[in-house]
């Protein structure tokens, strides 16, 4: 029989570990904020910490008034709503195909599609059949590569076959057909996965970096990622500081940088926390079993 005072004991060493991932994984966040909301003697002489010093919104200004940001912003965001929907009508459908005992060859086709976890054909492959496709500097360069991902196409088909049968029979008996089961009864028993996978393609389509920077030539069809890395790495913002010295702001680059990078983190961080409480029953159910 555990005591209670033992159990005090546990809460306690598993609040204050918990809290120590919780401070590690946000302290990256907070002193990039520290550092972009700081006067620029302070950010030269390496000593802001978790707090700004020398308040001033100057990189932060900066930073917003840059239009390629928001030409960012722009692209991502129809990524995002034109991916989001092709991928989550195509997984869905897949799942709920692969999720039927009585689909033919399910078993093989499940294993084909799980073999693709393991195994691609690599980069110069990819790009030489996005270029034969004719996908090279088009917005479906962004959206139909990564339409659906293996991973959560297996946790949506778990989800489904944990569904009683009993659901599906009684669909049946008022007449439906399986067009009519997966949209009246399926999808909306469903919601917690839809939520959690529906956050796995957003995310995936937010920080999509690699495929943009190998199929996409156009900066107007860049992604905010990509802009960024070009303002951040290869040294686009030197026109930004520029633009603010002759305004008469001073802005020195690792706050501007830092400015970039949280402008481009806090849109998809700020969603998540109205989404928790899905994505955790989702990806549990979904993981249950294979």
């Amino acid at each position: 029989m555990v005591k209670r005072g033992q159990i005090r004991i546990f809460d306690i060493v598993n609040f204050l570990l918990l809290a120590f991932v919780a401070f590690a994984s946000l302290f990256p966040f907070i002193h990039m904020a520290s550092v972009a909301l700081s006067s620029p003697d302070y950010v030269v002489r390496n000593e802001v910490g978790l707090w700004p010093k020398g308040f001033q919104w100057d990189a932060v200004s900066a930073a917003i008034g840059d239009k390629r940001l928001w030409i960012g912003y722009r692209n991502t965001l129809l990524y995002l709503i034109l991916g989001s929907c092709i991928s989550m009508t195509l997984t869905i459908m897949g799942a709920y195909a692969l999720s039927r005992k009585s689909l033919i060859f399910g078993k093989a086709v499940m294993m084909i599609i799980v073999f693709t976890i393991m195994f691609n054909g690599g980069m110069i492959p990819f790009y030489l059949v996005m270029k034969s496709y004719g996908l090279m500097d088009t917005i479906w360069a962004m959206v139909l590569p990564s339409a659906i991902n293996t991973y959560n196409l297996i946790i949506m088909r778990t989800f489904f076959q944990g569904l009683p049968v009993e659901i599906e029979e009684s669909g049946r008996i008022d007449g439906l057909s399986d067009f009519g089961l997966l949209p009246s009864i399926i999808i909306p028993l469903s919601k917690p996965v839809l939520m959690t996978v529906g956050l796995f393609y957003a995310v995936e389509i937010w920080n999509s970096f690699s495929a943009a920077l190998l199929l996409l030539r156009d900066a107007n069809l860049f992604p905010l990622q990509l802009m960024i890395r070009n303002l951040v790495v290869v040294g686009q913002s030197g026109d930004v500081l520029e633009s603010s010295a002759a305004s008469g702001k001073t802005v020195v680059l690792e706050s501007l940088k830092y400015a970039l990078i949280l402008l481009g983190s806090l849109p998809i961080i700020m969603v998540y926390p109205f989404i928790q409480k899905h994505f955790e029953q989702g990806a549990l159910i979904g993981s249950v079993k294979g």
